[in-house]
């Protein structure tokens, strides 16, 4: 039957402090959960490792109330890469993923429990966590997790109809059906019969210990029933429905409790406790005075990480199973879970129905005396550990056995336990030299012991007297390497610590001490720094930072430092499967190193970082490459010349590289030359610049224009008074000579479109509105707000006065204006023609082709026989004037370049112009 299944956090990308991974492991009302770091990199990741392999049935997931992933990707697999390597894509399975609403409905004040239902098989299962929706709670776009659990069944085990057994077969004869419906819903139903009791909502809102009383009811109306007491079974599922209330109820008062004790009103928080410890005394005795329940049955469970649940039909739990390590043995969480399976506890918890309490027996020669696990209740069974297989004729069950009950005699004594025949053939060269009895020490299961072993060697090595044969000497230090490289592995802390001591104290006092020389130090370095880099990479940012700072600070030594042996592993090129970890703190040792040491003299050379840098921009991960980019930017500082030996030239090409525009960008600050972006701005500001002037030069020529017209007006006033006066006295008016008079030059606009130059009786002031609104060959009409523009001007209007000018945007290739939604593909095919400099050549908006520049080639463009082929007025029968004298033409009437707005606007014909035309031209 499916049942709950314990699991350890192996590792997580991250967490905000005070909401580790680990807070996963435990179900409870109060319970925090895991949170995401802050602004942190999508997606996350947690990898957990289930106590053995199994057969998920169902995962559950309860997410935080506003700090919610949009989506959840779920992978398992069999088992992990080998230790100090990434876990690599391939070594999980994906199951699929589960999106999670955005909880607007609800104001973001609820909480999501999403079930999923799977049938998958593996020991390791990892949850991916991608981008979180926001909401104007979640300020900092974190992640979070408040519970997980897993429901499942040994995966070896879980088809139980090959299972044979003395009560199968006796149901078999005597014709019972174990798919019979009396019994759905307890331990003899269906097979696949998942517990309420298992499910995450059950221990998320029910207070631990009454949560436990609970299962032990339940488990004994299960054993009620199958014992045909249906009237004890009836009180007991009675006392369960009460229970689960009374459990509610704690758990609110317990999480009323702690926000009290979170806003310091210690007062309310006393209350809360006593109000907790009356109601449940006052629920205990009701149960006692009912019979229901033992007062030792409701003591207080251990304060231990949350239990996975046995299924009594699962043959794993059979043999008798050892406690979790102690708290002080158990490291990060981002820690491989086997050494906490593999490694036996002190002592074994002796758990029986009719004593449930929790004692430690006494130091004995004997083991204790090991109880079956079917006799004990469903939540006291053992939790099952793996071990790897130590050897082909005694099965695992039975060593495991001799393994328990050895380690725990070595416990009870204080000595470590005897080396097996492995560890004796691996460390026999340093067992002849330092004894069996250190040896053993460095190679027990107890991480003390380990670290005791350690600190001794260190007492030996730092009291060994200066006239020791060099012989001795040199056969204890290499033996004591010995042991240091394989504590240098070690998971533990102090023991890491421990060896980092030892090495420290071998280079700097035993081989100066004893004048070892300089062969020895470099086995020392040459056998342990590879180790130590590899834990750079280690999962744990502790360990990390003390590995990196070791290594710093042994490089530095002036022992270590003339054989110029660390420089060279630091500058190995990256292998492409290394973990982002390690990557990362090689990259930083080999910065800070280069600093302190330099290039000249010190194993760094400009070829070998070069090299490895170069190699380093093309690794996976972002952060790498921006580290690689500033140690070529610092290494280009000091050599300019040879580190441009390494890069490809700088040209267009290689810029579209955004990292290689990066380095070159870094390259002119530090020649004190200007960026791209920083010219760039220099030509924007000196196009604003050329702009303001041009729009200062069109006020003055329009202020011009308009003191000419006033002049014009003054001429034609008088003139028209001058003819009155004529008409009077025509008696007394001499005929001028027959001779045609020239054209004043007040007169020589009139009747003359100013724009195509062609003149005409009909261009009175209504015939020129018509003209201009039809006809002229220079003008056209917008199509998004109806004006009249010159077309000269019309990509300038569309861009800047249309109506419709938020439509439109201007193609960087042709300089033309697009439509928006048009734009991109526009730039993206890059079918345009390009576009060339004002002063080269004039862009005609219509046909999209460039011709000579100047305002005459306007006229030849658009109006001539071979003009523009778009201009759909070239049919309209064209009356071209005769030359006219310089400085009298159209163009001198212009506002003098395209784009300026000039006189009055242009009355559309029935009222078909709209307003703010954005060129307005001089009407008659």
């Amino acid at each position: 039957m499916p049942h709950k299944i314990g699991f350890v956090v192996v590792s997580s990308s991250g967490h905000e402090d005070g909401f580790s991974a680990r807070e996963l492991m435990i179900h409870a009302p109060t319970v925090s959960g895991w949170r995401s770091p802050r602004f942190c990199q999508f997606p996350q990741e947690i990898v957990l490792q289930m106590v053995e392999r199994c057969r998920i049935r169902k995962l559950q997931l309860l997410a935080h109330q506003y700090m919610i992933p949009s989506k959840v990707e779920f992978y398992i697999s069999e088992s992990l890469p080998e230790y100090f390597t990434p876990y690599q894509a391939e070594r999980f399975r994906r199951l699929g993923y589960v999106s999670l609403c955005d909880n607007e409905k609800t104001g973001c004040k609820a909480r999501e429990l999403k079930s999923v239902y799977v049938d998958a098989v593996g020991q390791f299962l990892k949850l991916i966590f991608h981008q979180n929706h926001v909401n104007k709670y979640n300020v900092y776009n974190q992640v979070a997790l408040v519970a997980v659990n897993i429901i499942g069944d040994p995966a070896d085990f879980g088809d139980e109809s090959n299972i044979t057994s003395r009560e199968k077969l006796i149901d078999h004869y005597l014709g019972h059906n174990a798919e019979d419906p009396a019994l759905e819903g307890t331990c003899s139903g269906k097979s696949d019969y998942i517990s309420p009791l298992d499910d995450l909502a059950f221990d998320m809102y029910q207070d631990p210990e009454v949560a436990q009383i609970i299962r032990r009811l339940d488990e004994r109306k299960r054993e009620a029933v199958q014992k045909e007491r249906y009237d004890y079974a009836k009180k007991l599922k009675q006392a369960i429905a009460d229970l689960q209330k009374v459990g509610e109820r704690l758990g609110r008062y317990e999480v009323e409790k702690r926000c009290a004790v979170e806003k310091e009103d210690y007062d309310l928080a006393k209350e809360k406790k006593q109000q907790m410890e009356r109601f449940r005394s006052r629920v205990y005795e009701q149960l006692q005075l009912h019979e229901l329940v033992d007062a030792e049955l409701m003591r207080r469970p251990l304060d231990l990480p949350l239990q996975p649940l046995a299924c009594p039909s699962s043959p794993h739990h059979q043999p008798p199973m050892r406690s979790l390590p102690q708290p002080e043995e158990r490291v990060s969480e981002n820690r491989l879970a086997d050494p906490f399976l593999q490694k036996p506890s002190s002592h074994c918890l002796d758990v029986s129905p009719q004593r449930p309490t929790v004692d430690w027996p006494p130091p004995a020669t004997d083991p204790p005396p090991k109880t079956h696990p079917d006799s004990l209740p469903y939540d006291e069974r053992p939790l099952p550990v793996t071990r790897k297989q130590l050897g082909a004729a005694v099965s695992e069950a039975e060593r495991r056995d001799v393994l328990g009950d050895e380690a725990q005699r070595a416990d009870t004594a204080g000595e470590p336990e005897p080396l097996t025949e492995k560890a004796l053939r691996e460390a026999s060269s340093a067992v002849d030299v330092l004894g069996e009895a250190l040896v053993a020490g460095a190679y027990s299961k107890t991480w003390s012991h380990r670290e005791d072993a350690l600190l001794t060697l260190h007492k030996q090595l730092t009291d060994t007297p200066v006239g020791t044969p060099k012989e001795d000497l040199k056969s204890t230090l290499r033996a004591a390497v010995f042991l240091v490289r394989r504590a240098i592995r070690d998971i533990v802390t102090p023991v890491f610590q421990a060896s980092l001591k030892l090495l420290k104290m071998i280079i700097t006092q035993y081989i100066p001490k004893h004048k070892l020389g300089r062969l020895e130090t470099a086995h020392c370095v040459e056998r342990t720094i590879p180790v130590l880099l590899t834990r750079t990479g280690d999962s744990s940012a502790r360990l990390r930072v003390m590995a990196s700072n070791f290594i710093q600070e042994i490089a530095l030594f002036k022992e270590v430092k003339s054989l110029q042996v660390i420089p060279s592993y630091l500058v190995q090129p990256l292998k492409a499967n290394s973990s982002t970890h390690l990557a990362m703190s090689q990259m930083a040792l080999l910065a800070r190193l280069l600093r302190d040491l330099g290039t000249e003299g010190a194993g760094f050379t400009v070829d070998s970082v070069m090299r490895f840098s170069v190699q380093a921009l093309e690794h996976r991960v972002r952060e790498v490459r921006e580290a690689a980019v500033g140690m070529i930017l610092d290494l280009y500082a000091q050599h300019r010349a040879l580190v441009l030996e390494y890069l490809p030239p700088d040209d267009s090409t290689t810029r579209r590289n955004v990292l290689y525009k990066t380095i070159f960008e870094g390259f002119a600050k530090i020649d004190g030359r200007p960026t791209d972006a920083e010219m760039r701005a220099q030509k924007r500001a000196a196009a604003e610049e050329a702009e303001k002037r041009k729009k200062e030069e069109i006020r003055a020529l329009q202020g011009q224009l308009a003191a000419l017209k006033e002049m014009q007006a003054e001429v034609q006033e008088k003139e028209s008074e001058a003819t009155k006066a004529k008409n009077q006295d025509t008696q007394e008016r001499k005929v001028a000579p027959p001779n045609a008079p020239e054209i004043p030059d007040n007169h020589y606009l009139d009747n003359l479109c100013i724009f195509c130059g062609e003149r005409s009786e009909s261009f009175t002031e209504e015939g020129l509105d018509l003209h201009y609104w039809k006809r002229c060959l220079m003008l056209t009409r917008c199509e998004h707000c109806r004006q009249v523009v010159e077309i000269s001007s019309l990509t300038e209007h569309l861009l800047t006065e249309c109506d419709q000018k938020d439509g439109f945007g201007r193609c960087y290739r042709c300089s033309e204006a697009v439509s928006k939604e048009e734009l991109p593909r526009h730039v993206k095919t890059r079918d345009c023609n390009p576009a060339k400099s004002e002063k080269l050549a004039n862009r005609c908006p219509l046909c999209h082709e460039n011709f000579s520049p100047g305002e005459e080639a306007w006229k030849a463009h658009l109006m001539g026989p071979a003009g523009c082929t778009m201009n759909l007025r070239r049919t309209h029968v064209l009356h071209r004037t005769p030359v006219l004298p310089p400085g009298k033409g159209p163009a001198a009437t212009r506002a003098g370049t395209s784009g300026s707005k000039v006189g009055s606007k242009i009355p559309t014909p029935k009222g078909g112009l709209s307003k703010g035309s954005s060129r307005t031209y001089t009407k008659r």
